[in-house]
C-alpha cells in the first residue's frame, strides 16, 4: 500500500478485524515475526526500514536446549548477520501508523468481503460493514492463506489450487519479564526445545518477555489430543521441557486456554486476473513457518512488484503477468525449505550426524570465505532466489554427506580431490 501511494496511486485497505491499535489484542495466535534481509529490503525501498528498526530485536544465534537442561549456541551465519525478532501485533500497528501519516493511505476496519466481481473490480461488504461497496481499477488481495480474493478466483477455468495441513498444529506461550523487565533468558537467540517429533520456541519481546509457541501432533500417544486433564500438561512439561517450568508460571493455564492453530501450505495459479485484480503474500502462497520466512517472502513480493512498476510503469498488462511468473517459482521453493525446516528444528539441530555437516560447512567457509554461503544464509542473508537456494542447497547437501566419510577432512581440504568436490557447490565459479 505504502508502495503504491508514493508512487501516486489512490490506496485504500480494507481489513475484515477491527483496528488493533484501539481494541485490545487477544493473546494466543501470535508467533513471532523473524524479520531477513529480504524483508528488510522492501522495508527500507517503502521507507519504513528505519522505524521498525526500533521494535525489533536480532537474534544472532539459534539455543538449543536439550532435556537435561544444557544449551548449545549455534550462530545463523557470519559475524554481525541476524534475524530479527519483532512482534507480529507491534509491527502491524506501526506498519499501519506509517501508512495512513507517511502516505495519506485510508485504511477501513471491520469490513468483511462478501461477493467480488473480478471483471468490475468491486468488492461486495456484508450487511455488518460500513462501506457497502468498494470500487478500484486494480484490486490486491493481500488477504492470507484463506483469501476471499482468491477464492473468488478459484472458479475461473483452469485455475490451480492446492492447500495440504501438516500433522502439527501451534499453541502460543509465555515466559514473562523478570525484575525491571529483564529477560529470563538469553535475548539475542532464537530458543529451541527440540524433541525428535516435536519442538518449543521462544523469540524475545521488547518488554523482557518471551513469546513462546509449541509446535506439537495434533494426535498420537504425545499429543495435544492425548493431554486432557492439568495433571497430563505438568507431566508432559516435566518430562519433556523441565528447565521451562520455573520461567513460566502461567504455563498450565496456558496451554489449557490458548487456541490451537494448524498450518497449512497453499499453492495457487494463476495468481492473477487479467489487468483488475492480483493476489500477493500468503494469498498467493502460505507457507509454515519453520524458516522464519512467511513475511519476508511477502515482502520480497512486494520488492519485486516495485521493480516492474519502475520497468513498465502503469501498464498493469505487462506487470501482473511477469510478476506472477517471476515469483511462482520462488514461492514454491520457500514452502518446500519451510516443510524441509521443519525436520532441521525439531529433531536434527541436537543430532550428531547434523552437527557433523554443519562442522562441514564451516571448514568449507573457511577454506572459501568469499564463496561459499549455507543454505541458512542464502535463504536469511541474501537475495539470491529462493528456487536457486533450494537447488544449491540440496547440492551442499549432497557434498557434505560425501565429505562426512573422508578421515581427517581439515588436513585434505586444499588437495586437489576435494577441491574438485567442492568448487561446482561454490559462487564466482
Amino acid at each position: 500500500a505504502v508502495m503504491l501511494a508514493k508512487r501516486g496511486y489512490s490506496v485504500a485497505v480494507y481489513e475484515r478485524r477491527p483496528d488493533m491499535r484501539k481494541e485490545k489484542i487477544v493473546a494466543g495466535r501470535s508467533i513471532n515475526l523473524a524479520l531477513s534481509d529480504r524483508g528488510w529490503k522492501a522495508l527500507a525501498t517503502a521507507g519504513l526500514e528505519e522505524a521498525i528498526r526500533k521494535i525489533a530485536i536480532p537474534m544472532h544465534s539459534r539455543m538449543v536446549h536439550a532435556t537435561d537442561g544444557s544449551e548449545n549456541l549455534q550462530a545463523y551465519g557470519k559475524e554481525g548477520q541476524a534475524i530479527y525478532s519483532v512482534s507480529r501485533g507491534a509491527l502491524n500497528m506501526a506498519l499501519m501508523d506509517l501508512a495512513e501519516q507517511q502516505t495519506g493511505v485510508k485504511i477501513y476496519f471491520n469490513q468483511r468481503a462478501d461477493t467480488i466481481d473480478l471483471e468490475q473490480a468491486t468488492v461486495k461488504f456484508d450487511s455488518n460493514s460500513t462501506v457497502p461497496l468498494a470500487k478500484a481499477d486494480l484490486l490486491f488481495g493481500a488477504d492470507g492463506a484463506f483469501s476471499a480474493l482468491r477464492h473468488s478466483m478459484q472458479f475461473q477455468d483452469r485455475f490451480n489450487l492446492s492447500q495440504s495441513y501438516i500433522e502439527h498444529g501451534y499453541k502460543e506461550l509465555n515466559i514473562p519479564a523478570g525484575d525491571h523487565g529483564a529477560h529470563r533468558l538469553y535475548k539475542n537467540a532464537l530458543h529451541i526445545w527440540p524433541r525428535k517429533n516435536f519442538m518449543l520456541i521462544a523469540l524475545p519481546n521488547l518488554d523482557g518477555s518471551f513469546t513462546c509457541t509449541l509446535f506439537f501432533q495434533f494426535d498420537g500417544a504425545v499429543s495435544f489430543s492425548a493431554i486432557q486433564s492439568e495433571q497430563d500438561i505438568a507431566h508432559f512439561f516435566r518430562e519433556y521441557f523441565p528447565d521451562v517450568i520455573p520461567l513460566m508460571p502461567t504455563y498450565k493455564e496456558d496451554f489449557a486456554n490458548n487456541p490451537t492453530a494448524s498450518l497449512v501450505t497453499v499453492r495457487c495459479f494463476p495468481w492473477s486476473f487479467k489487468d483488475t485484480a492480483c493476489l500477493i503474500g500468503d494469498a498467493a502462497h502460505a507457507i509454515v513457518p519453520f524458516f522464519g520466512q512467511g513475511m519476508n517472502c511477502g515482502f520480497e513480493d512486494c520488492t519485486v512488484l516495485n521493480e516492474l512498476m519502475d520497468a513498465h510503469g502503469d501498464d498493469w498488462k505487462k506487470i501482473l503477468p511477469a510478476f506472477e511468473t517471476s515469483r511462482k517459482p520462488n514461492a514454491d521453493a520457500i514452502a518446500d525449505l519451510a516443510l524441509n525446516n521443519f525436520v532441521e528444528m525439531r529433531d536434527l539441530v541436537a543430532d550428531p550426524h547434523f552437527l557433523a555437516k554443519k562442522k562441514i560447512e564451516k571448514l568449507i567457509a573457511a577454506a572459501y570465505p568469499d564463496r561459499f554461503i549455507s543454505p541458512y544464509q542464502m535463504v536469511s542473508f541474501t537475495h539470491i532466489p529462493y528456487a536457486e537456494a533450494l537447488q544449491k542447497g540440496n547440492a551442499i547437501h549432497a557434498v557434505t554427506e560425501q565429505l562426512l566419510t573422508i578421515e581427517n577432512l581439515e588436513a585434505k581440504m586444499q588437495t586437489p580431490e576435494i577441491r574438485q568436490l567442492i568448487e561446482p557447490v561454490l559462487f564466482g565459479g
